[in-house]
């Protein structure tokens, strides 16, 4: 790998033992991947996504106070992804042990050291870092180093930012140097679609769904979408970046996507168009029927498939605060129609700190209590790692969630009547 005087230097220890160490771990991670050479990273906030005080990350922990002991911390202050627990969300004695005891049992030393490296503030815990109220939205063609899947693909696509998918760990090495490997999704050749997504549905599609069965289908690729223009139009206003916000996690969860092209719509492709796409370009045409296919083939892990749902998780990544309200629209409609006060299932809704302060400063967040449902800022996914947890029937309407995960995916229309009226969604 080519490096420049500073980079060489910095390899070569004059900046510390620990930086040095730094360096060349990200040297050897770009090599893998053919990266010639390094380049800085421009973004003005990092994102990490190991937010969660695992028992059994001892060596991250190590890791984090070499780098704190020897000064070399985040070059930019950052956010990280949403914590595991909140007291709020349901969860009996047996849970709860496990919870604290087994598995989150050092959130607070972990936390402690996140401060110590760089974090925003206290309450910048959310996978939906780009959010206007969380203030960690990076500019057009900003150098990033992040690592959390749905963001990465978010800041790609819909931001025009610059990250590869790296593993978690690797997002705060590149914030501490300073520095990435150029490769991947860096490059401008890395960034061109290899497959052609026809979109043919009689109504706007899923956003989950549609992202499911794209990610299933062309994996690591870059896919180029038309037809979704019909549907969600051709500016990016926040209802469009809130449904390419499910969307995009949903090809990079039940995929590997880390950045795809709406035509007319994203910005490279609203500058590019069909130049985007490489010559052998794949097509892959979905319609009605292609979506019921992929809904119908999720598998059904539940121990009893005709279990009662126990509890329903929204927001796998972490909700608007314009879907926070819409969705008290619809579960006040729902409960009027079935003529309850309350759900039926123990409901919660999840979104960052800052959204869900600016979500109590509306009329909507009593009349969402009302209802029953909780908001919380939790990780619905680290709440499901929980053994206990994973045999509970849950239900989500996130497709990230329902892969990674035992929770079953319904649709939000699904969603919406098994929580307000108890029917099973179909």
């Amino acid at each position: 790998m080519i490096l420049t005087k500073e980079q060489q230097a910095i390899l070569d220890g004059e900046k510390g033992e620990t930086l040095a160490k730094v360096m060349k771990t990200l040297i050897k991670y770009g090599e893998v991947f053919g990266a010639e050479k390094m380049v800085p990273v421009t973004g003005k906030h990092n994102h990490l996504v190991t937010s969660f005080g695992l028992k059994a990350l001892g060596p991250v922990y190590d890791l984090m106070d070499q780098l704190i002991a020897s000064g070399d911390v985040s070059k930019q202050t950052f956010s990280v992804d949403p914590r595991p627990l909140d007291k709020k969300v349901p969860a009996n004695f047996l849970q709860n042990f496990i919870f604290k005891n087994f598995m989150y049992s050092r959130q607070d030393f972990y936390e402690t050291q996140l401060g110590k490296l760089g974090l925003m503030e206290k309450d910048a815990f959310t996978c939906t870092c780009y959010m206007d109220e969380v203030g960690n939205k990076p500019n057009k063609g900003d150098v990033l180093s992040w690592a959390e899947s749905s963001a990465v693909v978010y800041a790609n696509s819909v931001l025009g930012a610059r990250c590869n998918r790296n593993s978690g760990i690797m997002d705060i090495m590149g914030s501490v140097v300073g520095y990435v490997p150029y490769f991947g999704l860096l490059t401008d050749e890395g960034r061109r679609a290899t497959w052609l997504i026809d979109i043919r549905t009689t109504k706007k599609p899923e956003a989950q769904l549609l992202g499911s069965a794209i990610g299933m289908k062309v994996m690591e690729e870059v896919p180029y979408v038309v037809g979704l223009d019909k549907w969600l139009g051709t500016e990016l206003t926040d209802s469009v970046c809130t449904y390419l916000k499910d969307f995009g996690a949903a090809t990079a969860s039940n995929g590997a996507v880390g950045l795809y092209h709406i035509d007319k719509l994203t910005p490279e492709a609203k500058e590019m168009g069909m130049n985007l796409l490489t010559e052998n370009v794949k097509t892959y045409v979905i319609d009605d029927a292609e979506l019921e296919r992929v809904y119908k083939e999720y598998p059904i892990i539940w121990k009893d498939p005709a279990a009662k749902p126990k509890l329903c998780f929204m927001g796998c990544p972490h909700m608007s605060l314009q879907q926070l309200k819409d969705w008290t629209d619809k579960v006040e409609a729902g409960l009027k129609s079935s003529g309850k006060k309350k759900v039926v299932i123990p409901t919660v809704f999840t979104a960052s700190p800052a959204v869900l302060k600016e979500f109590e400063k509306t009329e909507y967040a009593q009349r969402l209590k009302a209802t029953g449902v909780i908001t919380s800022y939790i990780c619905p996914l680290m709440y499901m790692n929980n053994p206990l947890s994973g045999k509970m029937p849950v239900i989500t309407s996130s497709n990230k969630l329902r892969t990674y995960t035992t929770a079953r995916y319904y649709t939000d229309d699904e969603i919406l009547e098994q929580i307000t009226k108890g029917g099973n969604g179909k």
